[in-house]
């Protein structure tokens, strides 16, 4: 909560990361990182803020995948507020695949690309 009352803004992001994480180990990125030394790296994030979200009231956070390149997708995220029983905020990140060794860029693992490919076209979350 913030001096207003209300959750503060950052705590949407964190939301967001968690969400993010939890997308992350179903479909084997964070594995990645100590295979090839490849893994996720946040470039861009933003959030929409629609509804103000305030103690007691229970969320529910979705996120899900577009737009996946050679070596990056964005994911879209929404938080729904129970109380309101609507979208309290929606934002989107770009993840771009990132050599953690080398220092640089790299391609999305062929392995994490084809997990996203199937868990978008199977999975109904609160992103969508």
């Amino acid at each position: 909560m913030d001096s207003l009352g209300h959750v503060n803004n950052i705590v949407y992001f964190r939301y967001f990361e968690s969400v993010r994480m939890a997308y992350f180990e179903r479909v084997g990125f964070l594995e990645q990182i100590n295979k090839s030394g490849v893994g996720p790296i946040l470039a861009t994030t933003s959030c929409r803020f629609r509804i103000p979200l305030a103690y007691p009231d229970r969320v529910h956070v979705g996120a899900s995948v577009r737009d996946v390149k050679e070596d990056r997708f964005t994911m879209r995220y929404n938080i729904v507020s129970e109380t309101h029983a609507m979208k309290a905020a929606d934002g989107d990140c770009l993840i771009v695949a990132y050599d953690y060794h080398a220092k640089n860029k790299a391609p999305l693992p062929d392995g994490v690309r084809d997990k996203i490919a199937a868990l978008e076209k199977n999975d109904q979350d609160l992103a969508r």
